[in-house]
């Protein structure tokens, strides 16, 4: 995340955002395009906690519905920071965050069932309690799955090899890429 004293004084240009499953590993990847870019990276799930408190205390108190508008607010304040912007899996389910978007270069990344189940166990992560975690995240993203593609404008699979290949590949897009227009 971006401390307010790194973020530019004049309004920034569109983002690139990573958008995608549980598990793809937009933070990670997102960190680490960032920095390739020279740019602020912002991770909305984090926004949310710094403000709010833990996601799964929120989910727990307060349900799913407030924690999407607290999510909502979060991508707004990241968007206007520009940058390189890791959004939380569910949260292109909102439509006003989907309509945000068409301003910024959005990026799918997909990762394999097989792959994630690794990458999720043990994590805290309120969807994914009470159940096979893998049995649940597949129905998640079988569900969301459409609104991935419809959002992105470009994707990426975080499956297999190195993820500074993903990283770089993210990175070459952006740069050949201007903002609002698509691959």
């Amino acid at each position: 995340m971006t401390s307010p004293e790194s973020v530019p004084d004049a309004v920034p240009g569109p983002a690139v955002v990573l958008i995608g499953p549980m598990g793809a590993g937009k933070t990670s990847i997102g960190r680490r395009v960032a920095r390739a870019l020279g740019t602020p990276f912002t991770d909305t799930d984090k926004l949310v906690v710094r403000d709010h408190g833990p996601i799964p205390a929120l989910f727990a108190t307060h349900g799913e519905p407030h924690f999407r508008a607290l999510e909502r607010d979060a991508v707004a304040e990241a968007l206007t920071r520009g940058g390189v912007v890791a959004l939380g899996g569910g949260a292109v389910l909102d439509r006003v965050t989907r309509e945000r978007l068409t301003a910024h270069r959005v990026v799918l990344l997909t990762v394999a069932p097989h792959v994630v189940a690794s990458r999720i166990h043990g994590d805290d992560r309120p969807l994914l309690g009470g159940e096979d975690p893998v049995a649940r995240w597949q129905r998640i993203y079988d569900e969301r799955r459409p609104v991935y593609e419809q959002t992105a404008d470009v994707t990426f699979d975080t499956s297999s090899g190195p993820l500074v290949r993903v990283v770089d590949d993210i990175v070459a897009w952006a740069r050949r890429v201007p903002a609002g227009e698509t691959a």
